[in-house]
């Protein structure tokens, strides 16, 4: 069985979409559970993958094409998981600030926390605050993360996390920020618990702050 869990992490890695589908259903066929299939093999390969884009050998790109290929993967096991009743490792709500339509590291932060085992909420792109109030008022979320790509829409992270604040949520959830101009020491300014620079730095973070 190992042999299948093998394969299918090369075909993640090497962002083989068909290789990944192929091998996820190869690996169901001969009785592997999936939340096997997640955790020995969706899981690492994407670890792997960040381990890629630290290194300097993956850039967004690859980085994108791998997530893409594992979130097919994933697509097809998530209704087995769900009748497992497999948990995931944390419930996360992520979106772009509002005045700010930038989504491709926000895309690429959700798909690689998703490949780490999280629950994702995707609000989207010009998201107000209220938007991410409501969003944790409607269900039990450990964790929020805010994008921007513009020096213009920074501000509005501050205003969000004011929100979250004054609705009495913020003792709730742990909040994080990323997008080209932000940087660690503007996330602790906003009252923030942290900073990652890029996707693969966002899943080490989130499994540090949930624990």
């Amino acid at each position: 069985m190992a042999q299948y869990l093998e394969a299918l992490s090369k075909s993640v890695i090497e962002g083989d979409m068909t290789g990944v589908t192929a091998g996820v259903q190869a690996a169901l066929d001969t009785g592997i559970e999936a939340g096997e299939i997640l955790q020995a093999g969706l899981i690492p390969a994407m670890g792997e993958v960040g381990r890629l884009f630290e290194g300097g050998e993956y850039y967004v790109p690859e980085m994108l094409v791998a997530a893409r290929a594992m979130k097919a993967g994933l697509e097809i096991i998530r209704p087995l998981l769900v009748q497992s009743e497999i948990k995931p490792a944390g419930k996360v709500v992520v979106g772009t600030v509002k005045g700010d339509l930038h989504d491709i590291g926000k895309n690429l932060v959700a798909m690689m926390l998703e490949g780490a085992g999280f629950e994702i909420q995707d609000l989207g792109t010009d998201v107000g605050p209220d938007e991410f109030v409501a969003a944790l008022k409607e269900d039990s979320v450990d964790l929020v993360g805010l994008s921007a790509l513009l020096t213009t829409t920074m501000p509005m992270m501050k205003s969000t996390i004011r929100a979250i604040t004054e609705a009495g949520l913020r003792d709730q959830v742990k909040i994080i920020v990323g997008g080209a101009p932000v940087t660690p020491g503007y996330a602790e300014e906003i009252g923030a618990d942290g900073y990652a620079p890029d996707a693969s730095r966002a899943v080490s973070l989130a499994r540090q702050l949930i624990g």
